[in-house]
């Protein structure tokens, strides 16, 4: 069959026009998904060449390239205008970035911090306008919830708070479930998702009102079982199963729920690599003796280097997130999940279709792979249960949520 190359060019042409002028209004953004979708349509158009007659090809190859552009634009959103948002955790990492673009975009921002004279909240002093407001809570205190909520009230009587985010996280042991303390689960449901609920109900009445937002930052962690990160992944499944609930329940009030997945991304808190060598020691020194002559030294020693070699492939710029954050609170129809961050596509793929087995040991090659324990070794004697076996391995490694939120 002969070639026909300007239809194929008359369909380019179209598809280009619509891609600039996407482009000029800022619908659209030079990125890998517009790569991907350049490629794919020059795919489509050496078979339709090679298949079909010139006119049914052009209208294929036009036809697609109308609807791959129309899925890539960015959708709708709200003016900015007056809306007030609440952001937890603003320390550090997702909450400092987000609250830092939201002033610049016009927002009134109330900023949680825990220290008002952290280097966070110092450089978002310096940095935003007065329209950024930080109040300090730690929520494990309820004493601090309750005088958010009081501060929330007296600051948005005459504009009504727009939308909540709840970004504060704690984590603070990386082990399997029986060698972490069970007063570390405790710490991760009280700040993760006790903390999170109290402060959610609190301001419902306020978000019912304006018909606004709530956004929650969770982790693919409660989504899937990773190795190593058994108090934190389950207070985070906890909080995005509560925030479905809401979802549910507040939509005849128009609110809108949204959670976000972020990959690993180098936050503050994971490039403390002298914090996570403290808490290996402190766990090494509280585990019980049985445990440490099941497991050994070598093991977590294992498990925390290969902890450090995961974030050291964490990818520097949080501006996925932050973005995400903010089509959160201003698409006329946010989505109820978010993921950016790389590879989380192909990570929820293999989890949700492929064999246990497989999700296992791709969990293991992209986060955490523990060697064998020393009594599981050839050569070694059966491990012998003694009675402080039965007791939690380290009841107390002395952190509390305050310093890791």
């Amino acid at each position: 069959m002969e070639r026909w190359p300007w239809p194929s060019g008359g369909a380019w042409l179209l598809v280009a026009a619509r891609a600039l002028l996407q482009l000029l209004r800022a619908d659209l953004r030079l990125g890998r998904p517009l790569l991907a979708v350049l490629a794919l349509l020059a795919v489509l158009d050496w078979l339709c060449q090679r298949l079909l007659p010139p006119l049914a090809a052009l209208t294929v190859l036009a036809a697609a390239g109308w609807i791959a552009l129309s899925c890539l634009a960015r959708p709708p959103r709200l003016p900015v205008a007056t809306r007030v948002v609440l952001i937890t955790g603003c320390d550090s990492g997702f909450g400092k970035e987000a609250a830092k673009k939201l002033d610049a975009m016009g927002f009134t921002v109330l900023a949680t911090v825990l220290d008002l004279d952290s280097p966070g909240a110092l450089e978002l002093r310096a940095c935003c306008s007065s329209n950024l407001r930080l109040l300090q809570m730690d929520l494990t205190k309820p004493a601090d919830i309750r005088h958010a909520l009081e501060f929330t009230k007296a600051h948005t009587t005459s504009t009504g708070l727009w939308g909540l985010v709840n970004n504060a996280g704690f984590n603070d042991v990386v082990a399997d479930a029986e060698l972490s303390p069970v007063a570390t689960f405790r710490s991760c449901m009280e700040v993760n998702f006790f903390g999170a609920l109290q402060l959610t109900k609190g301001l419902l009445p306020l978000l019912r009102r304006s018909r606004g937002r709530i956004v929650t930052v969770g982790s693919p962690a409660g989504d899937m079982p990773y190795p190593c990160l058994g108090a934190y992944g389950t207070s985070k499944a906890a909080l995005v199963l509560l925030m479905d609930t809401f979802s549910c329940e507040l939509l005849p009030w128009g609110i809108k729920v949204s959670v976000i997945q972020p990959g690993c991304f180098r936050t503050e808190s994971v490039q403390k690599v002298d914090h996570w060598e403290r808490r290996k020691q402190l766990l090494l020194a509280n585990l019980s003796q049985e445990l440490l002559q099941a497991y050994g030294e070598d093991y977590i020693e294992h498990l925390y280097g290969q902890f450090l070699h995961s974030l050291s492939l964490a990818l520097p710029d949080l501006s996925p997130v932050v973005d995400a954050i903010i089509d959160a609170l201003l698409a006329a129809h946010p989505r109820r999940r978010y993921y950016p961050g790389r590879g989380l596509g192909l990570m929820y793929f293999i989890h949700n279709y492929l064999p246990e087995g497989l999700r296992r040991r791709f969990l293991q090659a992209f986060f955490i792979n523990p060697c064998l324990p020393r009594a599981l070794q050839p050569g070694q004697p059966s491990p012998t249960p003694t009675q402080d076996a039965v007791q939690d391995p380290a009841p107390n490694l002395g952190l509390s949520p305050k310093e890791a939120q």
